[in-house]
């Protein structure tokens, strides 16, 4: 089988196998388009991509976010990590081959629903820089709104909502970011979320506020 050679979370090369007949495929034009699906919905299709440590509160806001757009009338979905490792990604742990095809597939899925003509909303540590990259280029300039949910390591672990951190200091969770796995912070995310200045519902406010900045005119 061929393989495909791509830069782990660590830096080291992590390989994964590719189809022995990917080669044989070919795109398939389609007379629908991204335009034509948004219009329907007045939507205008992206992915807004939430990332920072576990207990950051990235969850709560992506769906606070998500509430407010679909009151709004807008149409999106939600792809929360937790909830993604429960069916697509339950075969996938947290080495640094998994963590990038975690990441891989939840940017594909969320590339096909942006082409569906949805507003994506993506909750992940997604703890390395060239991951978040790869899901960026996966999508058209402007389509993707990296929200950098920036939250100390101190504060997160103060909280520690699901007792993770605990366990992880105990040595029962091996990998855990911000333990013994780097989190690498956006150098220029689109949106930053200081969540010691900011409550969820007012960091959901703020995220509104700036959404309009980067959503894209054409559809396209």
């Amino acid at each position: 089988m061929a393989q495909v050679r791509t830069s782990g979370a660590s830096g080291k090369d992590v390989v994964s196998p590719e189809s022995p007949d990917s080669r044989n495929v070919h795109w398939q034009s389609l007379e629908v388009t991204k335009r034509a699906r948004a219009a329907l919905t007045g939507n205008r299709p992206c992915v807004l991509w939430f990332t920072g440590l576990s207990g950051a509160g990235k969850s709560t806001l992506a769906n606070l976010v998500e509430k407010q757009l679909h009151a709004l009338g807008r149409s999106t979905y939600l792809l929360d990590g937790d909830n993604v490792r429960h069916g697509l990604n339950r075969d996938l742990g947290f080495t640094d081959a998994d963590r990038v095809e975690n990441i891989r597939r939840v940017a594909e899925v969320a590339r096909l629903m942006v082409d569906a003509g949805l507003v994506v909303l993506v909750s992940l540590i997604s703890p390395f820089r060239a991951d978040r990259r790869l899901a960026r280029e996966l999508l058209a300039p402007g389509e993707f709104v990296e929200i950098f949910v920036d939250t100390p390591l101190d504060v997160a672990e103060a909280r520690d909502p699901k007792g993770l951190y605990k366990r992880a200091r105990r040595g029962e969770l091996k990998n855990f970011t911000g333990i013994d796995s780097p989190y690498e912070a956006p150098e220029a995310p689109e949106i930053r979320i200081d969540t010691t200045r900011y409550d969820a519902f007012d960091a959901a406010q703020h995220v509104l506020r700036e959404l309009p900045k980067f959503w894209r005119e054409d559809g396209e």
